[in-house]
């Protein structure tokens, strides 16, 4: 009797230190006859859509394009080979020197608008909801850099016959757009507690990541100044006239760049899958190239480029978490 008792209390024991719980008492939630524990995690899914805004600092490209200016007698007047040439108006002026269009600083910057499209699909990341991993594409539509002149300042002429002299270059007009693709890495941040998103309420949000970039812009050059005529290097890139002038080809180019990404916003559940999302994206790539080409697309010239372009995305999106 007595062993059967010793036998008896430790399973007493073990009773009273661990009393049976409720269901509403484990942790997790119960299906059916079993319990399964809620980690946070989610497959996201996202669609968005807005404004873009580009900026970026234009740098004159043009490499040694070399241009020479003659002087008229009463040095009132300054015109370059090709006026000289066409017109026969130049016979008695001094040659006043040589100066190159990549000296010439460009008429203005990089300043475009357009619409912007993304989606984007990733995962919160088990026990740390908060935190969400998203791989995204974007697309800002096409965007116009117009500017007539092109490049507009004043240069120092060398290896003229009147000493040092400066002359005021206007060169070249340009009509040409721009469209980006963006392949990105996100991740994000949202500011809550617990192990799942609440609704109707604002819950703010920070990302960054990295992506691809692909830049690809179309430019229509025109000489309407007639500098860019009778330079036997760039004849290649366009049809020459009778009169000498260069008819210019339109040039199609793509720049692949690494674009570093930064977004806040702030999302909205309607329900416990599916939140309104605003938020503002900002996108750095290093250099966007406008270049020229031959006939039969074999030679290539860079002419100008947008240097530490920033995009400003403001979009609106829906975003779904199963």
């Amino acid at each position: 009797m007595r062993k059967r008792i010793f036998t008896i209390l430790p399973i007493l024991s073990c009773l009273a230190v661990t009393p049976a719980l409720a269901n509403w008492q484990y942790p997790g939630t119960y299906v059916g006859d079993g319990w399964y524990a809620d980690d946070g995690s989610r497959f996201v899914m996202s669609v968005r859509g807005g404004a873009a805004f580009g900026f970026g600092s234009i740098k004159n490209k043009a490499g040694a394009i070399v241009t020479d200016y003659y002087l008229s007698p009463d040095e009132t007047e300054i015109a370059t080979k090709a006026y000289c040439t066409s017109t026969g108006a130049c016979a008695d002026w001094k040659f006043a020197g040589r100066g190159e269009l990549s000296d010439v600083p460009p008429a203005k910057d990089l300043r475009s608008f357009s619409f912007s499209a993304g989606a984007s699909i990733g995962w919160t990341i088990p026990n740390r909801p908060q935190w969400r991993i998203e791989a995204g594409w974007d697309h800002i539509s096409e965007s116009d850099y117009n500017a007539s002149p092109m490049f507009d300042g004043d240069i120092e002429l060398v290896g003229g016959d009147v000493g040092e002299i400066s002359v005021g270059v206007s060169s070249a007009t340009v009509n040409s757009h721009l469209t980006t693709d963006i392949f990105s890495a996100m991740v994000y941040h949202d500011f809550f507690d617990g192990l799942q998103k609440p609704t109707r309420v604002m819950i703010p949000y920070v990302g960054f990541g990295v992506g691809y970039a692909d830049t690809k812009t179309v430019l229509n050059l025109a000489d309407p100044y007639g500098d860019l005529s009778y330079q036997l290097e760039l004849d290649q890139y366009g049809e020459v006239g009778d009169d000498g002038m260069i008819d210019f080809y339109q040039s199609k180019r793509t720049t692949a760049n690494v674009a570093g990404l930064l977004a806040v916003g702030a999302s909205y559940g309607i329900t416990e899958s599916m939140f309104f999302d605003f938020g503002a994206r900002l996108t750095y790539l290093p250099k966007i190239k406008w270049g020229l080409r031959n006939s039969d697309d074999t030679h290539h010239r860079e002419f100008f480029s947008a240097e530490n372009v920033i995009y400003a995305n403001i979009m609106a999106g829906l975003r779904f978490e199963f």
